[in-house]
Parts: structure tokens; sequence; C-alpha cells
């Protein structure tokens, strides 16, 4: 279950899945007018807007007790059977958490129940388009995901019609996700950095891949295969918003 995967996998999460402000600025845009908000799978807090009533449910006590000091009121539940009224909140909010529930069809369910107005979705898509480090090292990662995350064409048959929003990654993202480090490449070698990626921190014995990633960023290869992309300043590499409710707000 999500709760005892990152009581595992969360101890300081905190120090590496920081809120890029860019980021920010469109799950912010996204929520549109929405007052009120509930933030499912919370984890520390990252994205809950100070401007709005958040309440945040996260099943994780280890994730819990790296919240920041005045952040909003945690509930320990989980995505699939959330402790509210139908029409608690005006908006619905989960970020990069889908891949964790045990059901996502019944936890998009439970989104749109509490939600009057909208539900707001940080995801990443299956058939968007992979970056260097999957393709080449950990080929298994998206495979697994595949299978997690769903497609947005699925999504719509929980949510009813939605809006997708691609979500370029910036180069010194510092929300420190799967492909937050597709521009600095010797960062993967960081078991600290690791550690706050669960499909990384997952991964049985990874020293093999990781020591071929190594050898290549040593004699030049990575930069021979890749690096023409120290030249950009964002990439899509498959993150999405996607956004289900009144479409009369301003777009992302």
């Amino acid at each position: 279950m999500p709760g005892a995967l990152y009581d595992t996998l969360g101890r300081g999460y905190s120090d590496h899945r920081r809120p890029d402000p860019r980021l920010a600025a469109r799950i912010k845009a996204a929520l549109g007018g929405a007052r009120t908000v509930v933030n499912v799978g919370a984890g520390t807090g990252s994205y809950e807007p100070a401007s709005r009533e958040v309440v945040a449910v996260e099943p994780s006590e280890v994730m819990v007790r790296q919240r920041p000091r005045g952040s909003a009121p945690v509930v320990r539940a989980s995505a699939e059977g959330l402790p509210f009224r139908d029409g608690a909140f005006d908006a619905a909010l989960a970020i990069l958490t889908i891949h964790h529930w045990s059901d996502w069809r019944r936890g998009l369910a439970e989104l749109r129940r509490v939600a009057r107005e909208r539900v707001v979705l940080f995801t990443w898509d299956p058939d968007g388009p992979l970056f260097w480090l999957v393709r080449e090292y950990f080929p298994e990662i998206p495979l697994a995901d595949r299978l997690a995350f769903p497609s947005p064409e699925a999504m719509a048959e929980v949510l009813g019609p939605l809006t997708v929003h691609p979500v370029p990654v910036p180069a010194d993202c510092t929300d420190g996700f799967l492909g937050a480090y597709w521009r600095r490449p010797a960062a993967y070698l960081d078991v600290g950095v690791r550690g706050a990626i669960s499909g990384l921190a997952r991964m049985p014995e990874p020293g093999e891949r990781l020591a071929r990633l190594a050898t290549d960023l040593a004699d030049g290869t990575w930069m021979r295969r890749h690096g023409d992309l120290l030249a950009l300043e964002e990439l899509d590499i498959g993150y999405r918003l996607v956004v289900a409710g009144n479409p009369a707000d301003p777009p992302v």
C-alpha cells in the first residue's frame, strides 16, 4: 500500500523533492478559481497553494512528519476511500501519485465525487516521449509505469471530458522526480537523489546500470549521444496536467 511504501522510501524525501516554481504556477492556474482544495497523496505538501483553503490526504506517517510547520491539515487516508462528503471541495488535486494507488479508477471516482468544480492531476502519459535514462539504462521502469499510469483517454472514462496540457520539465527543475535530471545525468548516481524517486528506489540491484552510466559519463559516451540536450532549457518527456471539470476558467 502507498503508506507502507513511503514509510520506507520517504525518508529524506523533502531534501530532494522541493516544489519547482514553474510547475507550481501551472498547477495554480489549473486550479482556476477554486477556493477549497483537497490534495490527495499530498506527501510533504509540495504545490499546496497558500492562497487556498487546503486539506491534505496522505497515508504515510513518514511523509506527514516532513511537512513544513504551518502547512495544511492532514487526514490519514487513501485516494480510494476519501473520508469526505460529496462535493466537499471546489477542487481535488493529485500530484505524481496515481501510480501508487491500488485502484486508480476508484481513486479518480473518489476525487470526482468530492470535487464540486474540477479535478487536477499532474501525472505522466504512458504514451508520451521517453528520455535517455529509461530508454538506455532502466527500460523496465516505463514498462512498469505503463501498467500503473492510466492514459488521459482512460482517465476520461472515469472523470468525463478533460483537457490535457503538456508540462515540459525545466533543465534545472528543483522537484527531483524521475525526469527532473534529464540535463544533469550525474545526479542519478547520487543515492539520495535515487532514494526520492520511487521507480529507482525500488529497483533491485541497479549497480550494473549505474556503473555503465558512470562509465559513459567519464569516457564521453553520454555526451556524444546526448550532448545536444545541454542546449535546451526544457524538455517534454511525457509529464502532463490533466484537468477535468469547469472549462470556463483561463487555460493553463
